[in-house]
């Protein structure tokens, strides 16, 4: 890459002066970072935050604030839901695939309550309803829902439905400007500075520093272009987030999502990765994304998504992840929403956190011949797929795609169809590959002496597929892990 010379490692002797001087120094102040330095500073080591930005959130605070967690939390239980560690496992062993670490996700799931009840001790607050409609939040301030298609098929052939979308309460809640990622940072960061957590904010990082036996003993930075030399006596924990802003990695890595980037921040340009990579750590699943389909669940569960040959390749009814990455990832990017308008009418009248895009349907028309040559499908194509989706859904049934027949109804006239050709855009998932204390592992597999890293710098739970709150949800748990590593390093 161009900026690989700028990421070489520095070695230590080079070093005249060291400008602060830390136990454990964490590079970036979002979910991973601070739950990190919290640990660390549990366990009796001198911490050293630095923020690339003016203060502390990065991601973490701009998101919905969902966590992924399971195995019966208390929310859970406190909602009538009944889940174990062993029926969370097997969901997210499908769902995330292919090629997910088996052994973290059976770490994550055996350690979820304790998470949970760990976040409530540091002042996380969950408020006790379920939002059980379609969506990517709720549009109010409910503390549970479906997050990951837990409850569609195929998943809920494989493992008994849960919810395990946990969302940090927030007072006042307004989408798209105050929502739970900030109530899940505040008490967090809040936390940190009680425990004495050192920070030093619009620090960027530049290098890590090693010694004369490979060790990383700290880090080379800047601010307003000023360099700045950090050591870390005992470790160095990277919480960067991902590299969906480093268009050169995205091209090389996840050309997919190339020029599409969404629910994720500028910051997120790869640094931690490629300074680590400099030091032969070793990569997983850089070709990994999540997706975002750009359109309201509430109207699309009511219709069907088809492709550009007019075909339905998914059912509707799954988590809407799931949905923009099998419409960006299989279907070239190709969809359409088909509907019709007393389904719409409907669907107008529901609560949604995506109401802002309701909006008239791209065509209408009276018959499905009309509309198929309006949307430029070839004769017969659409409605050869309405004709049989509506033969079995008179009954209620979805016998090819299984979607549950609460949502199942023939599609009438008139109708309409939205254009979501395009309408897509994620984030990476993959990033350098940790073992189950965080310690980075380099290529060889043997952990990088004095390197930890959590969060989307690293390749988590994730190994493809994706449930909401899943970064946030293994950001802080295995921030916590890295912290506890490092401030037990030497």
């Amino acid at each position: 890459m161009a900026e690989t010379a700028t990421v070489r490692p520095l070695r230590s002797s080079e070093v005249t002066s060291w400008d602060f001087e830390a136990d454990v120094v964490v590079v970036g102040y979002g979910i991973a970072g601070v739950c990190a330095a919290i640990e660390a500073a549990g366990a009796g080591a001198d911490v050293l935050v630095l923020e690339r930005t003016g203060g502390w959130g990065g991601a973490a605070a701009l998101s919905g604030g969902f966590i992924y967690l399971g195995g019966g939390t208390a929310l859970q239980r406190a909602l009538g839901f009944e889940d174990t560690a062993e029926n969370m496992e097997k969901f997210l062993t499908a769902a995330l695939g292919p090629g997910v670490d088996k052994n973290k996700i059976h770490d994550y799931c055996q350690g979820s309550v304790e998470h949970f009840d760990w976040l409530v001790s540091q002042g996380v607050p969950f408020k006790e309803e379920f939002w059980g409609e379609p969506g990517y939040e709720p549009p109010g301030d409910q503390g549970l829902m479906f997050s990951g298609g837990e409850n569609a098929a195929p998943f809920n052939t494989i493992a008994d439905p849960a919810p395990r979308g946990h969302l940090a309460w927030t007072k006042d809640k307004k989408l798209g400007e105050k929502g739970g990622g900030y109530m899940l940072m505040e008490p967090l960061a809040h936390t940190a500075e009680k425990l004495g957590v050192r920070r030093e904010f619009d620090v960027r990082l530049q290098r890590l520093v090693v010694d004369d036996t490979g060790r990383v003993v700290g880090v080379a930075a800047k601010r307003y272009g000023k360099e700045l030399f950090v050591r870390a006596e005992r470790g160095v924990v990277l919480a960067t987030g991902s590299f969906a802003y480093q268009h050169e990695m995205v091209e090389r890595f996840a050309p997919k999502i190339a020029g599409r980037p969404a629910a994720t921040v500028e910051e997120h340009d790869g640094i931690g990765i490629r300074v680590a990579q400099a030091l032969g750590a070793d990569l997983a699943h850089m070709d990994a994304t999540e997706v975002a389909l750009v359109a309201d669940p509430q109207v699309v569960v009511r219709g069907i998504l088809v492709n550009g040959r007019g075909q339905r390749f998914v059912t509707e009814d799954t988590y809407p992840g799931r949905l923009g990455q099998a419409v960006l990832l299989d279907q070239d990017n190709q969809a359409y929403l088909v509907i019709d308008e007393q389904a719409l009418e409907e669907a107008f009248e529901t609560k949604s956190s995506m109401s802002f895009l309701r909006i008239a349907p791209t065509w209408v028309a009276e018959t499905v011949a009309e509309l198929e040559s309006e949307m430029g499908l070839p004769a017969d194509a659409l409605k050869s797929t309405i004709d049989l989706y509506n033969k079995h859904a008179e009954n209620g049934e979805d016998p090819f795609l299984h979607k549950k027949p609460e949502w199942v109804k023939p599609i009438g006239t008139p109708l309409g169809a939205y254009d979501l050709r395009g309408y897509t855009g994620g984030f990476t998932l993959g990033g350098l590959r940790t073992d189950l204390d965080s310690r980075v592992l380099h290529v060889s597999g043997e952990p990088i002496p004095g390197l930890f890293a959590a969060g989307r710098v690293t390749s988590g739970i994730c190994a493809g597929g994706y449930a909401s709150g899943c970064s946030l949800g293994d950001g802080s748990f295995y921030g916590r892990r890295a912290g506890i590593a490092a401030a037990k390093s030497n």
